[in-house]
């Protein structure tokens, strides 16, 4: 597989991540699969794996670093920090630090490759964060710094204090909010890792409407499954995957080409269960698009999918 460059650090990945969320929260009941999953996707040439303490408090952490164990020096782990048990924020020094010690006793290794804010913590000032990360990285406990879900100002703070290889927030074809913030990371040299990015499995050809899924499953509550949405979602859905066809890929390769595309800095980290699904989404990084293909998306989906983000009914308890 290709690789990627993200940040000016010196941070090199597989063109194509895996985000292990799924395996322990929001998707329904997992199986024991997620190993399995893990193994595939290094198999299939991926060398970035994503994981943080909120999947599972330790849970996620201890499936993708048991499975790595065999090839860890081969590849690129992510954790974050800045939850409490409460789904409140706690980016506290010493509370960083401890989190750091845990996700390394989890993961079985002696270093963090990739360490994210999860969220902004408004009780803490982020120059106070990156310094405690800058620490870390001196101690050669993490090698670099990351943010997710952060904003302009955020990222130029916590950059003068130290530099932030990776900005990880939701991207896809169906949301496309953090494209007004790539002036800036182009700016500061920042790569981009977007999660979600098969739109949190709608652009699988798969989805089903609201209700269908398992009682713990966050897209029941998702705006873009609900009556209205939905069936415009899966009209466009549908236009993408004539397309895919005549390509000879299917719609998720479609739509993490066109990720790809979007920048030479983007590493997206489509997560799933499925072995057979996670070679499927490595392979989209041969996948090329042509300027009369990306022209057909855009005029598909010319500004993402139909439905909020979230809403309050459907907001996720870390967020």
């Amino acid at each position: 597989m290709q690789t990627r460059t993200l940040g000016s650090q010196g941070l090199t990945t597989s063109a194509i991540g895996y985000g292990s969320m799924g395996i322990s929260m929001a998707y329904g009941d997992s199986g024991a699969r997620g190993a399995d999953a893990i193994t595939a996707a290094f198999d299939a040439g991926v060398t970035h794996f994503d994981t943080a303490e909120l999947y599972g408090w330790g849970e996620n952490e201890q499936i993708l670093g048991r499975a790595v164990a065999p090839f860890r020096d081969d590849v690129v782990i992510a954790t974050k920090f800045g939850f409490t048990r409460d789904y409140g924020f706690d980016s506290r020094p010493d509370h960083i630090r401890d989190v750091v010690q845990n996700s390394l006793r989890f993961l079985g290794t002696d270093h963090i490759d990739v360490l994210y804010q999860h969220r902004f913590d408004p009780t803490v000032p982020i120059e106070d964060v990156a310094g405690v990360v800058k620490g870390l990285v001196d101690a050669g406990d993490v090698k670099y710094f990351g943010l997710s879900e952060a904003g302009a100002e955020t990222i130029r703070r916590a950059h003068a204090v130290h530099p932030v290889s990776a900005l990880q927030t939701e991207y896809s074809l169906f949301e496309r909010d953090v494209e007004q913030l790539f002036p800036l990371l182009d700016e500061l040299g920042i790569g981009l890792v977007p999660y979600s990015p098969l739109g949190r499995g709608f652009l699988t050809g798969t989805a089903k409407p609201a209700g269908q899924y398992d009682d713990n499953d966050m897209r029941n509550t998702d705006p873009r499954w609900q009556p209205g949405n939905f069936e415009k979602n899966l009209a466009a859905t549908e236009q993408l995957q004539r397309l895919a066809a005549s390509m000879d890929a299917t719609v998720g390769q479609l739509a993490l080409a066109w990720l790809l595309a979007q920048g030479e800095h983007i590493v997206p980290i489509p997560g799933s269960r499925d072995p057979r699904r996670v070679v499927e989404n490595a392979a989209a990084a041969e996948v090329r698009l042509t300027a009369a293909q990306l022209e057909r998306v855009a005029a598909i989906l010319p500004a993402g999918g139909f439905g909020a983000r979230y809403t309050p009914e459907n907001m996720p308890s870390w967020e």
